[in-house]
């Protein structure tokens, strides 16, 4: 891995100054910990018992693959967001790469669709098991709708408050995952675990059954994974973006990727897979199962938490594509439209967050988590591939140049989770498809808008 640059060997930081309207807030620890907190969240604490239900007691491989799945891809996105250190992320890329602004804007319309769905996603897991150890008085989906426009307040608040709220909710989840780690280190030491579970799969027989399990169990197992995806929208409100990328993208994959691993070898140890597969809260039966006297609440308390910063965040990172795709024309301008004193993304968020209320409807959480890693599984091939072309685009800055084969690796797997061979519900692919289909409504409504005003 390397850096390459211009033959000048000339490295000014572009978007170091006064070249944004947004507010650089974002240093390089606040970075770090804002892509760890994106990461964790909902994937590990909601759907590790889906993922149990389709591997068997084997929970630890797919995330192993998850990880090395989502290193590929993090070094393409480092290498993107080095050479242009704007937002709007795989969209941005897209353009340079193909110049196809349909393509574009499909690509960055299902990274925003993939953002909300996550977001929905969690605003169910807030609702779920986790809140009905202290409530389960007020219904589910009124909860989860006034989870959204809470987080949508914050977010209009300011970037520097949304990004300081979540270093204090990464702080709690990380301590949630740490208390799980705990017990499963006091079951090894006890004898309390049934290791035996670890090599356990649910699938019978072997050959192809086996190999589809897996790959159904890695292909939702990535929800976890994503977010670091995320974290190249801050580029304008990050300072010095081109230094600080890379080391806080592969710093944050290889804490959360180690975490995951060691939380799934102890809740298969602890609880058997079909008791994980039933629970909305899995890792609050690992905490029930570990033979240790820790507060049920209390690790719900934290888990509550832990997916609240995970829709933060993604509410957060698709208004913030919503802006840079207006600056980029592929959305009307006023989707680019900022609060004077807040200097925050008003339409983006507001627009973002309605739709997020409206998916919390369409399905729960194992649904829209597979929703979310098959859209940006697709997403991830397109920008593996544009890393390749966009080689022979040379910038005057010096950044990050990742080893071809990571994102020839990168994109192959990206399509092999995202194919009909990963064992998903078909429903995935419904709701997948009709978001698309919205997708293509709305490029065609802004061509018509741009066309009336005589812009094309």
């Amino acid at each position: 891995m390397s850096t390459t640059g211009a033959d000048t060997g000339t490295a000014p930081r572009p978007g170091g100054g006064g070249d944004t309207p947004l507010r650089r807030a974002i240093g390089p620890k606040l970075l770090v910990l804002f892509v760890i907190g994106d990461i964790l969240g909902t994937g590990i604490y909601a759907t590790t018992g889906k993922v149990a239900g389709k591997v068997g007691g084997a929970l630890w491989l797919p995330f192993v693959i998850g990880f090395a799945v989502a290193i590929l891809t993090a070094a393409s996105y480092v290498e993107l967001v080095g050479k242009y250190p704007k937002a709007a992320g795989a969209a941005l890329y897209t353009q340079k790469a193909f110049k196809v602004p349909f393509l574009t804007f499909i690509i960055a319309f299902m990274v925003m669709a993939s953002g909300l769905s996550s977001a929905s996603a969690a605003a169910r897991a807030f609702s779920g098991d986790y809140l009905q150890e202290f409530t389960d008085f007020f219904p589910p989906t009124l909860v989860a709708i006034l989870f959204i426009l809470a987080l949508a307040a914050l977010n209009l608040r300011g970037v520097s408050e949304s990004v300081k709220t979540n270093v204090v909710l990464t702080l709690v989840e990380l301590t949630g995952l740490l208390i799980v780690l705990v017990i499963g280190a006091w079951a090894v030491l006890t004898g309390e675990g049934e290791p035996a579970r670890l090599t356990e799969f649910e699938a019978s027989g072997t050959g192809f059954a086996l190999f589809t399990s897996v790959l159904g169990a890695t292909a939702l197992g990535f929800f976890a994974f994503v977010g670091f995806e995320d974290s190249v929208n801050m580029a304008e409100e990050t300072k010095d973006p081109v230094r600080t990328f890379p080391r806080a993208i592969f710093t944050g994959v290889a804490v959360t990727g180690t975490v995951y691993v060691l939380v799934a070898v102890a809740s298969s140890l602890l609880v058997d897979h079909r008791v994980l597969e039933e629970s909305s809260g899995p890792l609050l039966e690992v905490v029930k199962a570990g033979g240790i006297d820790f507060p049920p609440r209390l690790f719900a308390l934290i888990a509550l938490f832990a997916v609240t910063n995970s829709a933060l965040i993604n509410i957060m990172m698709a208004s913030r594509l919503c802006y840079g795709m207006a600056n980029e024309r592929i959305l009307p301008r006023a989707m680019g439209r900022v609060l004077p004193k807040r200097r925050t993304p008003v339409v983006g968020i507001v627009f973002v967050s309605l739709l997020a209320v409206g998916l919390v409807s369409t399905g729960e959480i194992e649904g829209l988590g597979d929703t979310t890693a098959f859209l940006l599984l697709c997403v991830f091939a397109v920008v593996n591939i544009a890393v390749l072309v966009l080689r022979r685009d040379r910038v005057e800055h010096a950044h990050f140049r990742t080893p071809t084969v990571f994102p020839v690796l990168g994109a192959a797997t990206s399509l092999v989770l995202a194919s009909p061979f990963a064992d998903r519900p078909a429903n995935v692919y419904i709701r997948a498809g009709v978001l698309l289909a919205i997708g293509i409504a709305l490029w065609g409504l802004n061509k018509a808008v741009l066309r009336a005003r005589g812009e094309e």
